[in-house]
């Protein structure tokens, strides 16, 4: 049995280099929500010296609210603005040598995308028009892997390690007190079911299934690095081979 371990890096976090060997894959910011061309410079090239898989990071141009808060914008705006992002760290990796695997949206371009099909479409068809080879994660049983299947994309089902779940499968809000899970053994616990069981257990409780293909650790939480220590450390246990898609 295999997955693969993802983070979201190039944000601006000090924990990037100890998290870099530990993951199969990375999603770079590209300058929109955080980041820039000398922190998408270095940071593919970590990932080069790691053999870690570089995909794109975009979300909303709203560097003030880290891309988690929710903007108005029109398909035209959405598609352009998963376009714009891609093409900017595809010219850092053309520089190096090397090529883009996956986009993963970011934050609430991601939430969107993961509960309203339109948004999910239009992200769909910008990565399919740039490079229908790239690989397009999304939320376990989200439009945006739906919509992203329709197109004929490759997708990887993605599963949260530090995150609680809705009893729809979404994630529960960043406003809400419960929404990220703080806790070392919550959080291995977690991630063992959804993999093992191929279900996640709701704040109420509820059981949900989900398909476990690629697992996200949040580079800007607080234990990120003990986290994703032991999360490895759990998965080698149980003889779970980290490995990218």
């Amino acid at each position: 049995m295999n997955v693969d371990l993802n983070c979201d890096m190039g944000e601006g976090m000090k924990n990037d280099k100890q998290l870099m060997p530990l993951i199969s894959s990375t999603n770079i910011a590209c300058g929109y929500h955080a980041g820039d061309e000398d922190t998408m410079k270095m940071t593919v090239e970590s990932a080069l010296q790691h053999h870690v898989a570089i995909g794109a990071h975009p979300g909303f141009a709203d560097k003030e609210f880290f891309g988690r808060r929710e903007l108005n914008q029109g398909s035209t705006e959405i598609y352009d603005l998963v376009i714009s992002q891609i093409n900017t760290l595809k010219k850092i990796t053309t520089a190096f040598h090397t090529s883009l695997h996956h986009v993963k949206p970011h934050g609430a371009l991601y939430n969107l995308a993961a509960r309203e099909a339109p948004v999910a479409r239009m992200i769909a068809r910008a990565v399919y028009d740039l490079d229908p080879q790239l690989i397009l994660y999304g939320l376990s049983g989200s439009y945006l892997v739906r919509e992203a299947a329709a197109f004929g994309l490759h997708t990887a089902s993605e599963v949260f390690a530090d995150r609680t779940y809705q009893d729809n499968g979404q994630l529960t809000p960043r406003s809400e007190s419960n929404a990220v899970i703080d806790s070392e053994e919550k959080s291995i616990a977690q991630v063992l079911q959804m993999i093992q069981e191929k279900t996640v257990t709701s704040i109420h409780s509820i059981r949900v299934p989900i398909v476990a293909q690629t697992i996200c650790i949040h580079g800007d939480g607080k234990r990120a690095v003990t986290f994703a220590k032991n999360i490895v450390e759990a998965l080698k246990q149980q003889q779970v081979e980290i490995k990218t898609i």
